[in-house]
């Protein structure tokens, strides 16, 4: 029985598929949150780095189930995204995820597209939550399609490259991954101190 947790497994067993579904799943679907987008794409800049996998394929395939995938989450929360937020907690749904995704949209606004890229969880629920409030499709779709390929091409080709000098990189795969979550939300945080010095700059 195959793990979906763990991204080389996933890649072995499904290739191109599974990374399909899978990064559409996390970034379309509710109970997408704890898939592993980060780590399955730098496991397939890895394994495209060994011959198994075409790196080109990997980047469009990739891109364009993030690109997919925020969209569907779209026109869910456009559709019954206001419900979510009266809707009680259960096994597979917490509305504190909600919460985080709406007030990093308040804090960022169409930024939070892009930016909700490299935020576990938050990326999930950002795109129902920009969908449930009034911003145009077009100007969704931009910021978008930019957050995934920055995303999709950023992750996979560090994969590849580290793959290409580190010999046996795949044997540290949980370490590796870690550092990239870590990395993500640094870069989240990051962007919230930013943020925050420069409204402190405007009040003065």
């Amino acid at each position: 029985m195959h793990n979906i947790l763990d991204p080389i497994q996933l890649l072995a067993a499904f290739g191109y598929i599974g990374l399909a579904v899978i990064l559409f799943a996390e970034t379309g679907l509710l109970v997408g949150f704890f898939l592993p987008g980060d780590s399955l794409l730098f496991a397939a800049g890895l394994v495209a780095a060994q011959g198994h996998l075409n790196l080109f394929i990997v980047i469009l395939v990739a891109a364009t189930a993030a690109i997919v995938g925020d969209s569907f989450g779209y026109y869910f929360g456009e559709s019954t995204g206001h419900k979510l937020f009266s809707k009680k907690d259960s096994r597979f749904f917490s509305q504190d995820n909600i919460t985080k995704a709406h007030v990093f949209f308040e804090k960022y606004g169409a930024r939070s597209v892009i930016l909700a890229r490299f935020v576990p969880i938050v990326r999930t629920f950002t795109p129902i939550v920009v969908g449930a409030s009034s911003m145009p499709y077009m100007t969704f779709l931009r910021y978008n399609v930019i957050g995934a390929l920055i995303w999709t091409v950023g992750v996979t080709l560090l994969g590849a490259q580290l793959g290409r000098i580190i010999p046996n990189i795949d044997a540290y795969i949980l370490p590796v991954v870690l550092v990239i979550i870590i990395s993500s939300t640094a870069f989240g945080v990051f962007q919230y101190i930013h943020q925050r010095l420069k409204n402190a700059d405007v009040s003065r």
